[in-house]
């Protein structure tokens, strides 16, 4: 059941990110690519400091003590963000999500295979390379 619920969770976050796509292009248009992807980020550090006040256990202090290129996650969001505010406008919301899930799916199956960054080794077989095959397809069809 609780695999069930993160994987719905999974997919209600996916379905957030396009919207957010179809918000960022039309924001970028008026204000700026650099500009929505910075009002983007100020709102989230705003959302999430206000939600740390209701934590109870708090662990900031932890976050400055771990290996420095665990913090590098921090650079590929800025660039996620520009590359939506960029692509959406031009290609549309659905070959930009299509273009950037070929992209994930292609990076989360190398980090599976080789076990990189911590995650456990799942190796590649056939039907993940015929999964990636399929959403690179629809891609060429968008």
């Amino acid at each position: 059941m609780q695999h069930a619920l993160i994987l719905l969770g999974v997919l209600i976050a996916g379905m957030g990110l396009s919207v957010e796509a179809g918000l960022l292009g039309p924001l970028g248009e008026q204000v700026g690519h650099l500009s929505a992807t910075l009002s983007i980020f100020m709102v989230g550090a705003l959302l999430l400091s206000l939600a740390l006040v209701f934590v109870p256990r708090r662990q900031l202090g932890a976050l400055f003590k771990q290996p420095r290129w665990l913090l590098t996650g921090g650079i590929l969001g800025p660039v996620y963000v520009i590359v939506l505010t960029l692509a959406t406008p031009v290609v549309g919301v659905g070959m930009t999500m299509v273009g950037i899930l070929s992209g994930q799916i292609a990076a989360s199956m190398a980090i599976d295979h080789f076990g990189w960054l911590g995650s456990e080794e799942r190796k590649v077989d056939g039907y993940r390379v015929a999964a990636l095959v399929m959403i690179l397809v629809a891609l060429w069809l968008m």
